[in-house]
């Protein structure tokens, strides 16, 4: 299978530009990104730095988002992660919570120093596990004036917990961290890391319904493209190893700044935005400027790439609203 717009999952109009860019971050990290700009503006423009899904790359659905804000009349910058697509990092396939929150401050440093770009109307905005990432970023930046979640995964909370937190116990973790440390050895020894398998192909009959979900994004026509992660072999096996141990959002009270929080109403995902949108605001000062959006029949996938479902109406007003 062939991604179906020479390597991206969407189609481009003519009313914007996309260039690719570099960046690093503050560990030297090399990371890539596509900036896409109106086709026509005048003065300094707000910006957007996108990223997510977990496993997917700026070709995919952050590059979806970026298109639809530059149309908009935004800077939006789709941006790889750190060791995912285009962007370096020696070992691949792998994630961190420390690493990945700075990938958002890293976007944050390249979009401040652009002659174009306002440099105190900066936001940025996370997908499925990369809004945790991003909600995380905005604890720490300052510079950040507004953020976006979409269909937020918090992946340390379902690393250390599971799904529906059913195996929020010391033995249940135990057994996942002598498995992983097992892994190690054995990676360590063929020099060359395992692969833990994209979306599950093929689909079996008895899928529950999120992993079905996944598939009709990740391994169809729909969503598929050459690099994503979970479109092809997945992470390795190792590759989110200290997610148990190292919560993000632990200071999320003490956002100051605009934070929109948005899921499906039937994303099996959804008790991450939920209980991310209470703990943010729990004795927060700043509450006035935070809002929970739950989008009526959506499951998670519907807010990767269904413009007819995603309320980018909504988005453009909050950034509006809060960047200017």
């Amino acid at each position: 299978m062939n991604a179906k717009y020479d390597g991206y999952s969407f189609q481009m109009r003519d009313t914007v530009t996309r260039t690719k860019v570099q960046f690093h971050n503050r560990y030297g990290i090399k990371l890539a990104g596509d900036l896409y700009l109106p086709k026509t503006y005048d003065g300094k423009l707000a910006a957007i730095a996108v990223a997510g899904p977990f496993g997917a790359v700026k070709e995919q659905s952050a590059g979806l988002y970026a298109e639809e804000l530059a149309t908009r009349g935004f800077a939006a910058m789709a941006f790889d992660p750190s060791f995912v697509g285009e962007s370096g990092g020696d070992v691949r396939n792998v994630a961190s919570p420390d690493i990945n929150t700075e990938d958002f401050s890293a976007a944050v440093d390249f979009l401040s120093v652009q002659d174009n770009i306002d440099s105190d109307k900066i936001g940025i905005l996370g997908i499925c596990g990369f809004g945790g990432m991003a909600l995380n970023a905005a604890i720490m930046d300052t510079r950040i004036k507004a953020s976006v979640t979409s269909t937020m995964y918090d992946m340390t909370r379902v690393g250390a917990k599971g799904y529906f937190d059913e195996n929020d116990n010391p033995d249940d973790r135990y057994v996942a961290k002598v498995a992983l440390n097992t892994q190690r050895t054995e990676d360590y020894r063929n020099a060359t890391y395992k692969r833990a398998g994209g979306v599950v192909d093929p689909l079996p009959d008895n899928a529950p319904f999120f992993v079905k979900d996944y598939y009709d994004y990740y391994k169809t026509e729909r969503g598929y493209t050459e690099r994503s992660l979970n479109s092809n072999d997945g992470w390795n096996v190792t590759g989110t190893a200290t997610f148990p141990i190292m919560p993000i959002l632990k200071y999320s009270n003490e956002i100051r700044s605009a934070v929109l929080i948005m899921h499906g109403e039937k994303a099996h995902s959804c008790y991450f935005s939920r209980d991310a949108y209470e703990n943010m605001i729990n004795g927060n000062p700043y509450k006035d400027n935070k809002e929970l959006l739950i989008i009526p029949d959506a499951v998670h996938t519907d807010l990767y790439d269904r413009k007819d479902i995603i309320p980018f109406d909504k988005i453009e007003k909050f950034l509006n609203e809060n960047l200017n």
